[in-house]
């Protein structure tokens, strides 16, 4: 299999050739960049599979350039910060982030969410494997083309987005608890998931419904939690 590729944002250069390591020593490509405008370059001339962002940064900071990216590409961004209040958190979130990890971090902590969200991209579709197709009115789900269709329209969703979608879809009428979407979903335990998968479903639903505020597919339970309406 070809290599993958993580391209690290940071403007602290200790910071990107420390991660570099990590990364290099767990057989990963790496490719390096100190702000949010030499990232995107770096993404228009290069395969990147998974990208390491920084918030604040000189020149572009990490949710500027997450908001560019995220109206060409769906790649896994794991977003780093010095803050650790959950609204930074939700904020990074919402703009298309996948992951969140708050400095200072251990490396082995964001080599294993490397690892976790590159598994979930290059390896979507593991629920239910015999089905390829799920159709909900004008929502379909194509598993063979990784895409969610509304209206025969391909949806541009992230990758923790396409997998809540594909989660529910492919379990229309069950309702799943947020802890249980989390753990399904991000594969690790739940520890005070509510606001995270909230925002999460709050973006699918802006994408998918026609009005989000009275949804027709992605309901919720109140108390209980969420589900893909048949």
């Amino acid at each position: 299999m070809t290599k993958l590729t993580v391209l690290v944002t940071d403007d602290d250069q200790d910071i990107r050739d420390g991660i570099e390591i990590y990364l290099k020593n767990e057989g990963y490509n790496v490719l390096k960049a100190a702000d949010g405008m030499e990232a995107l370059e770096k993404l228009k001339n290069n395969e990147v599979h998974l990208l390491i962002l920084d918030v604040m940064m000189p020149n572009m900071d990490g949710i500027t350039a997450t908001f560019k990216i995220r109206e060409e590409r769906n790649i896994p961004i794991i977003m780093l910060s010095a803050k650790a209040e959950d609204s930074d958190k939700i904020h990074g979130l919402s703009v298309g982030a996948d992951d969140y990890v708050t400095k200072p971090f251990h490396p082995l902590e964001l080599l294993a969410r490397v690892k976790s969200q590159l598994r979930r991209y290059v390896q979507l579709g593991t629920y239910n494997e015999g089905v390829t197709k799920v159709q909900i009115d004008g929502l379909m789900l194509d598993e063979e083309a990784k895409e969610i269709l509304l209206e025969g329209e391909a949806i541009r969703l992230t990758p923790i987005e396409y997998k809540i979608t594909e989660l529910l879809m492919k379990n229309a009428g069950r309702v799943f608890s947020i802890q249980e979407i989390y753990e399904r979903v991000w594969n690790e335990e739940a520890y005070n998931a509510e606001n995270i998968v909230a925002v999460h479903i709050r973006k699918i639903r802006e994408k998918i419904e026609a009005d989000p505020k009275n949804p027709r597919y992605l309901k919720v339970v109140w108390g209980v939690g969420y589900k893909m309406e048949k």
